[in-house]
């Protein structure tokens, strides 16, 4: 189920006003329509969205004057080259995101979405919708530059990226796993290994050490030549304590990127065409640094982390070439 934040992410992506039939339409109905007029009356009231037209033909249209964070990468480019790259960045981040976990929706069926708002024939609603929600989570990312980063931000993180909502006590929406989990891979040497993540009742002490790690990073004065190793850190973190029953993947890719922009740089996308490396490349660190428990902390081989940080740093390009 959509809500309030996922309808200011589509309409802030549209470039024309929308009706509140389209509207709807582009939230696939998931919200009733009496609470979607009244979510656009809120918006209009606080000056975010301009109602245009009257009666049945009014349309809304995103307040170019709502405030923006400030993104010091792009300092010195005009306002419209600032939105062609920060759109950019938004759909490559996206859609390699979404990618990586499977969703089959091409670099120009993300943008076509996210831009014209419209539906590509043939394809899921469940991936419409998990494009819909990282660009959502994107923005919760950017809002969240400058502050200082806990689990309320994560599990915001969460509920954003969840292409549906599951009434299932075992997959909690918006908080920590209930349940252990783990997965199996094939290691270096072709045999059949199964890792297992972090148990549910230390997830909380990890994330606030991760948590604590990210504020510290934010305030270091990352360059492009240390950034990666930043990057790095933070998203193998997460992705080895697996803190929620899903989207862990997501999280770790979004959460990784506020120190390096809270240091004025450009986000790390990971491209999907590099799936099976990356994917063998945290399977080995976690591996070798085996489970994680409040005893070994969140980092007990930090040295371990060259291979991935090299791989991070080779996939910094692709966001690099679009700012320039």
């Amino acid at each position: 189920m959509a809500d309030k934040l996922q309808l200011q992410t589509l309409l802030q992506s549209q470039t024309q006003a929308r009706s509140l039939h389209e509207i709807s339409a582009l939230l696939s109905g998931s919200v009733a329509e009496r609470t979607l007029r009244r979510w656009l009356v809120d918006l209009v009231e606080q000056g975010k969205v301009q109602r245009v037209g009257q009666s049945r033909s009014v349309k809304y249209l995103w307040s170019s004057q709502s405030q923006s964070p400030e993104f010091k990468f792009l300092a010195g480019k005009s306002s419209a080259q600032v939105t062609a790259i920060l759109k950019q960045i938004r759909d490559l981040w996206t859609h390699t995101s979404t990618a990586l976990e499977g969703n089959t929706l091409s670099l120009g069926d993300t943008h076509f979405l996210l831009e014209e708002g419209l539906t590509i024939s043939g394809k899921p609603i469940r991936e419409h919708q998990e494009i819909i929600g990282h660009a959502t989570a994107i923005e919760l990312i950017y809002r969240a530059i400058g502050k200082q980063v806990d689990a309320d931000l994560c599990f915001e993180l969460h509920k954003a990226i969840q292409s549906e909502r599951i009434f299932d006590i075992d997959k909690p929406y918006g908080a920590w796993k209930v349940q252990p989990n783990g997965t199996y891979i094939v290691d270096e040497n072709n045999k059949q290994v199964y890792i297992e993540y972090a148990e549910p009742f230390y997830v909380g002490k990890l994330m606030a050490e991760v948590f604590e790690e990210i504020n510290q990073l934010s305030t270091a004065g990352l360059t492009l030549e240390n950034a990666h190793l930043a990057y790095a850190k933070i998203h193998a973190a997460i992705a080895h304590i697996h803190p929620f029953w899903d989207g862990n993947g997501r999280i770790a890719r979004l959460l990784a990127n506020l120190p390096l922009l809270n240091s004025g740089l450009p986000p790390i996308v990971i491209p999907n065409e590099n799936r099976r490396q990356y994917i063998q490349l945290l399977a080995k660190y976690e591996l070798k640094v085996g489970q994680l428990t409040t005893q070994t902390g969140v980092w007990p081989q930090p040295e371990l982390l060259t291979e991935f940080s090299a791989f991070c740093q080779s996939c910094y390009q692709a966001t690099l070439d679009i700012v320039k």
